[in-house]
């Protein structure tokens, strides 16, 4: 049972803090450095888990841009493959390039990451995380007035090459990648809701992309029967949560109320420097 407690709560840590501008993965490494420093034994691969649970988080994000994506999807090869070249359609054609120019500055990041593993070096630090927060914390302060005046069909090629930069710099521990994504929407001017949804349908091909690639990891993995059911209750729970937190956060945003996370970061921040 309290096995089963456990996966509960890090699937709902994963649920709550992916969406929201307060970065899953560091409040991850930070949760494993304080149960390290309390030198409690906890039988857990915290990285599958994240991969795992990701998962959850991802379907959930799918399951609320649903129709946005499959209008995309249709768009996308109605233009290239039937030649539709209504108003309509292109718009909707030119916004999938945009999100697709827009996912490689991280792709290609990612696999560099990967390849030299530098990200490990950081994960080991978790005052890193804590200094990560503070600029999560800066750069939500500065937007926090920020209206913007773009709508989506006003977004060009190169706020979406920006906003993948954005996106590129929150695979380091301790910058959301929402965050990184609506701030970086917001300095080029996109309506605040233009930004929300333009970040969070911009997370889908990335996850997709971390899912696959953390398919092999868990191929290699020899889990038992108790093992695997317990993944897949934090897998759920972590959906169920990044559901019910991402339409929160949509609010949130449109009220333009982002200074509540950066206060946020600001404490997590600072405790995680001091006493981590």
């Amino acid at each position: 049972m309290l096995k089963l407690i456990e996966y509960i709560l890090l699937g709902m840590l994963q649920g709550i803090t992916e969406p929201i501008p307060v970065s899953s993965s560091g409040h991850l490494l930070i949760l494993q450095s304080i149960i390290e420093k309390l030198h409690q034994s906890i039988n857990i691969d915290f990285e599958i888990l994240a991969t795992i649970t990701n998962f959850g988080s991802l379907i959930a994000i799918i399951i609320i841009f649903w129709k946005d994506i499959v209008k995309l999807i249709k768009s996308f090869f109605s233009y290239i493959l039937k030649k539709d070249k209504r108003t309509e359609t292109k718009k909707d054609y030119q916004y999938a390039l945009k999100i697709i120019i827009a996912t490689i500055p991280a792709g290609i990041l990612g696999l560099i990451a990967t390849k030299l593993d530098f990200l490990n070096i950081l994960e080991n630090n978790v005052k890193f995380v804590g200094v990560m927060l503070l600029v999560t914390a800066v750069f939500l302060f500065l937007i926090r007035n920020f209206k913007g005046r773009k709508k989506e069909s006003e977004i060009s090629f190169k706020d979406s090459i920006i906003i993948g930069l954005y996106q590129m710099i929150a695979i380091i521990p301790g910058i959301s990648r929402s965050g990184a994504t609506i701030v970086g929407g917001m300095f080029q001017q996109l309506k605040r809701e233009t930004a929300f949804n333009f970040s969070f349908i911009l997370y889908i091909p990335i996850s997709i992309a971390t899912s696959i690639l953390g398919v092999k990891d868990l191929l290699e993995l020899t889990l038992t029967r108790s093992q695997v059911v317990l993944y897949l209750i934090a897998t759920l729970v972590a959906g169920i949560f990044t559901y019910i937190f991402t339409k929160w956060f949509a609010k949130i945003v449109k009220e333009g109320k982002l200074i509540y996370f950066s206060i946020y970061c600001l404490l997590l921040g600072i405790v995680v420097i001091l006493f981590l």
